[in-house]
């Protein structure tokens, strides 16, 4: 079961690369883009996959030699929850309050969405690379890697 956690980790590391990477690359070009938003449901799947196997080894009586294990091992699942916390306030930010969306004329609310999906892109680009980091982080400390 350690190995598989092992791979798992792995998978965390890579997919939120390749999700922070390619939302970087889009967000930069100004340029949304949909592949980024499945690479990141990837990426977070496989986030809840790496926490569920490490709950299991640890219920199992598996301890990791170093407590900051658990702390690293648990933050990506925690950065997910804030960064899809802010996300959807995203549309909050770039509609005034006083301003219906459905009145602005098409051109204006094509520009608006678009800023709209720029900013969850940044949020969530952000969010994937800081959990690379705690990734990077937990596999260090467990001494499994590094």
């Amino acid at each position: 079961m350690s190995e598989i956690h092992l791979v798992a980790g792995v998978a965390v590391m890579a997919l939120n690369l390749a999700a922070g990477l390619w939302g970087a690359v889009a967000w930069l070009a100004n340029r949304p883009s949909v592949a980024f938003w499945y690479v990141l449901r990837a990426a977070q799947a496989s986030i809840i996959v790496q926490v569920l196997l490490g709950a299991v080894l640890l219920v199992a009586g598996r301890e990791a030699i170093d407590g900051w294990h658990y702390m690293y091992g648990v933050a990506p699942l925690v950065v997910n929850l804030f960064a899809e916390g802010m996300r959807a306030g995203a549309a909050q930010r770039e509609v005034p309050e006083d301003v219906a969306f459905d009145s602005l004329p098409s051109g204006e609310q094509r520009a608006v969405a678009l800023r709209i999906v720029r900013r969850e892109m940044g949020l969530m680009t952000a969010a994937s690379l800081l959990i690379v980091a705690f990734a990077v982080r937990a596999a260090q400390v467990s001494g499994e890697m590094f």
